[in-house]
């Protein structure tokens, strides 16, 4: 039986020795969502604009929300609210489809030469694809209603790193065990909804009592939205000492999602 390596030199020589199937798989991945339909991947573009306006109209107009240390420009509380869903989005999109990457793939479970441990990567790739269109409307509208965003937006991929570790090592683990608990989908359908209402996406954390706000930054997505509304909205540079560590844990969270994905996929075929 093959052995497959659970070392974390594998998990990112795979992707290097992997990295022209993965960009076919990935575009292949964008393209067939809007097969069929008239606008074709312009729905990408879109979807952010349809959702920044109703959040807009929503939280401003009708429930006349106010983000506490902002201004009472409309559109500021929508752009606000908008970095943080885009953080969450990324994160909920790959780990919703994650228990269902290798059920849905049956086919190249089969193939003995397939690198089905790029399968999590390709969805997190379409993923992100979709963040970087929603954030090229989120750069839009501020440039139009705010003007120029600060320079610290520059330091967004280097926020977003983290996530994207926490992201790969969580969906390699619920890939896997999506094969052999078929309920896992549901249950991880319910638990980011949940996760939803419990990030600060729709309110700042200090504006919690301090009781809770310690059990909101247990959420791995907490900081991540934080640091990204930080830097985007209001321009201060991030807590690099905090950033390092949320880097290191990160990637032990990849690694050993990576580990258990190389354990268990020895017994993929039997159980499909």
């Amino acid at each position: 039986m093959q052995n497959f390596s659970i070392s974390p030199r594998e998990m990112t020589a795979t992707l290097w020795r992997h990295q022209h199937l993965v960009k076919t798989l990935i575009r292949r991945e964008v393209i067939g969502r809007y097969r069929g339909s008239v606008l074709g991947i312009l729905w990408s573009f879109f979807n952010p604009v349809f959702m920044l306006i109703v959040y807009t109209f929503v939280f401003s107009v009708v429930f006349k929300a106010r983000w506490n240390g902002g201004g009472d420009s409309k559109m500021e509380f929508a752009l606000i609210l908008f970095a943080g869903l885009m953080v969450f989005n990324l994160f909920s999109e790959c780990v919703n489809r994650a228990p269902g990457l290798i059920l849905s793939n049956v086919n190249y479970v089969k193939k003995v030469v397939f690198p089905l441990e790029i399968l999590p990567v390709v969805s997190f790739g379409a993923a992100s694809f979709h963040t970087a269109i929603s954030f090229g409307v989120w750069l839009l509208f501020f440039l139009v209603f705010l003007g120029l965003p600060p320079i610290t937006a520059l330091l967004l991929p280097i926020i977003i790193l983290p996530l994207t570790l926490l992201t790969l090592g969580l969906s390699w683990f619920l890939a896997s065990l999506g094969v052999y608990l078929r309920d896992v989908g549901q249950f991880i359908g319910i638990a980011t909804t949940a996760l939803l209402f419990l990030s600060p996406i729709f309110y700042p954390v200090s504006e919690l009592p301090e009781k809770y706000q310690t059990l909101l930054l247990l959420n791995p997505l907490t900081p991540v939205i934080e640091e990204v509304r930080d830097i985007l909205i209001w321009g201060k540079t991030p807590d690099w000492f905090f950033l390092v560590g949320n880097f290191l844990a990160s990637s032990v969270i990849a690694w050993l999602g990576f580990a258990w994905f190389q354990k268990t996929r020895k017994g993929f075929a039997d159980v499909l």
